[in-house]
């Protein structure tokens, strides 16, 4: 591994599956004996799990690719391929994962750090946090989805903007594009994205899932079908142990118990 200090790859912690992508090492470039432990263990996602947690081990969220490894590969096309295919392996297993995913985006977030920003359900950063494409300035198009990804969350002109000018991109204007969802003090953003992970932990996941499931597919669904899978999904909730128990603690004015529910 290229971490030069121990680091969990994938640790579950009262319910909440922290990943590690990154580490101090190499500048904060991605780690990818951790991606791949990672992408590990979202496919095999133990039931325990309410809520991902995304994170780096130093002081910046993610710098992207170790850039020295790519000038020292001996075809560094099939290098970059082999990288890319292990990342896409786990920003599927991202999107496929039926829990809350949630990213603490502390310092830099640059290259694939930023793709998988966009990837998180929900981001948290500082002021201090800044995120940039970083693909043009050694000469490389996107990966991690971010050509998919960023577009949705911005709209296409201003993705195409961010994308072809590099633009650095500070919390204030990452949180009003919506690619974090708020910022907290520097030192908080971990505490804070692990203190709403477990939220959804201890809260109805089979209603995460669901909502998960339906944003998922509108962006390729036309009205008609999102009010079909929207019907659908209520009516199949209404049914259900969580279901069931929402609505009864709503009538009887007491507080939920989703604890062990689907």
């Amino acid at each position: 591994m290229s971490t030069t200090e121990p680091v969990a790859a994938a640790e579950i912690i009262d319910g909440v599956l922290h990943l590690t992508i990154a580490t101090s090492a190499a500048g904060a470039s991605m780690d990818f004996d951790l991606i791949n432990a990672g992408t590990a263990a979202l496919r095999d996602l133990d039931p325990s799990v309410g809520a991902i947690l995304l994170i780096g081990a130093g002081a910046n969220f993610c710098a992207g690719g170790n850039v020295r490894d790519f000038a020292a590969a001996d075809d560094r096309g099939a290098y970059l391929h082999q990288l890319a295919d292990e990342l896409h392996d786990f920003v599927r297993a991202l999107a496929a994962a039926p829990v809350p995913v949630i990213a603490a985006v502390q310092g830099w977030a640059a290259g694939a750090g930023m793709s998988l920003v966009c990837a998180a359900d929900i981001a948290i950063g500082g002021p201090s946090t800044k995120l940039r494409p970083a693909y043009p300035g050694i000469g490389l198009s996107p990966d991690g989805g971010m050509s998919w990804l960023l577009p949705r969350i911005v709209g296409h002109g201003r993705a195409s903007e961010i994308l072809l000018t590099d633009a650095v991109l500070d919390a204030e204007e990452a949180v009003r594009l919506g690619i974090l969802s708020r910022t907290v003090a520097d030192d908080e953003i971990r505490a804070e994205a692990l203190r709403l992970a477990q939220t959804f932990v201890n809260g109805p996941r089979a209603t995460y899932a669901a909502m998960k499931k339906l944003l998922a597919q509108s962006p390729t669904a036309i009205l008609d079908q999102q009010l079909d899978a929207e019907r659908d999904s209520i009516s199949a909730a209404a049914n259900s142990n969580t279901g069931r128990e929402g609505v009864d603690a709503f009538v009887n004015k007491r507080k939920p118990n989703y604890v062990g529910l689907t």
